[in-house]
């Protein structure tokens, strides 16, 4: 059997081949780290089904479930590309949750504080930035389609993952970007930038969010940009109790994937159970 090699050529071929599927940045970068890390653990030894199964004990030991299942996807598909399909491997199989731990969603009361906070230091544009995604539920990948024009006519088209949909933009959002925009002097284009006028990335975003939650008096572990959309979506559907609705607002293929978003926490849970008055 001619021997399998993993080398710079196969990895480029693979991130165009993502590229041109027009699979999402973030996607393809999460991609090739993960081959990269597949490439490290066999280093020299031989690509065969053995150091594959091997490979995925080792994920299981080191990482947590859903992180290993998705490092075996990228793997998976990374091979599928090459057409080396004997080497795929089965995902690990996952008990769906009932509830949501309480020590990694944000609530309402923490998401106000965060706001707060951000606006205590003068740091308008974070604020806005929290408000935007928590109040749009968009990615932190799609922040760069709230332009100054998106703004005006209260609604940006937002293109990933091959998919387009239509986000509106409430109100009072419109109003206070507006005024943001007029401050700033940006009177086009994209609206929330760097210094030097380039979009602000998932890393930058990240970053100034944990420097908030001491002061905020929020736990670091809730708070980063997509536990922002888990809350847009918790609040979306206690209100409407449409996941198709909410899938497509979120931009979900899956409606399994919409589902994460609102399992209710276990708190929550149990509050619903006390009020079934079962017990006689």
């Amino acid at each position: 059997m001619k021997k399998r090699i993993i080398n710079n050529q196969t990895t480029n071929s693979f991130k165009n081949h993502l590229i041109e599927n027009e699979k999402a940045t973030a996607t393809i970068e999460k991609y090739i780290r993960d081959i990269g890390k597949f490439t490290e653990y066999v280093a020299d030894k031989p690509i065969d089904k053995t150091r594959i199964l091997e490979y995925k004990i080792y994920l299981e030991q080191t990482y947590a479930i859903r992180s290993a299942n998705s490092m075996l996807a990228a793997l998976n598909a990374f091979f599928r590309f090459l057409g080396w399909y004997d080497l795929c491997v089965k995902q690990f199989k996952i008990q769906k949750d009932a509830y949501c731990s309480e020590d990694k969603e944000l609530t309402k009361e923490e998401y106000t504080a965060l706001v707060r906070t951000a606006e205590q230091k003068k740091n308008e544009r974070l604020s806005l930035v929290v408000q935007t995604i928590c109040g749009t539920g968009i990615r932190v990948s799609e922040l760069q389609s709230i332009t100054v024009e998106a703004v005006r006519r209260s609604e940006a088209i937002v293109s990933c993952k091959g998919k387009t949909r239509k986000i509106f933009i409430v109100k009072a959002l419109q109003k206070k970007l507006i005024r943001y925009a007029n401050e700033q002097g940006i009177t086009s284009g994209i609206l929330f930038v760097t210094k030097s006028g380039k979009p602000l990335n998932r890393s930058n975003i990240w970053r100034e969010m944990k420097e908030l939650c001491k002061q905020a008096g929020v736990s670091p572990q809730k708070v980063f940009p997509h536990n922002l959309r888990h809350l847009f979506a918790r609040t979306f559907y206690g209100i409407e109790k449409d996941i198709a609705k909410l899938a497509d607002i979120l931009g979900h293929s899956n409606i399994n994937t919409t589902r994460i978003y609102i399992i209710t926490t276990g708190a929550e849970h149990q509050r619903r159970m006390e009020n079934m008055r079962l017990i006689i």
